[in-house]
């Protein structure tokens, strides 16, 4: 595998909670941000591919009006939460 050195500069805070981090899981700092930045970068790929696949929808034609967006969200509204029950000793 080609690998390639990055450095960065983090705000002192944040350094420190990466050195605290790397003993308490007695990992490497450099794994640490290695695991870090795959994980954004996965998820930035994700958002794209999610965003490439509405933007597909939308020029099909497939949309929902905004009057029904708004009739959905006003039932979130009045929609009530069911409620535990606790039940008593005695």
């Amino acid at each position: 595998m080609n690998t390639r050195v990055v450095t960065a500069h983090l705000p002192g805070e944040l350094a420190e909670k990466l050195d605290e981090l790397s003993e308490d899981l007695d990992r490497p700092r450099g794994w640490l941000v290695k695991e870090a930045i795959q994980a954004y970068v996965d998820l930035a790929d994700e958002r794209r591919r999610e965003t490439m696949a509405a933007l597909k929808e939308v020029d099909s034609g497939k949309l929902v009006e905004h009057s029904e967006v708004e009739a959905w969200a006003r039932g979130l509204r009045s929609a009530r939460k069911p409620r535990a029950r606790v039940k008593r000793a005695g």
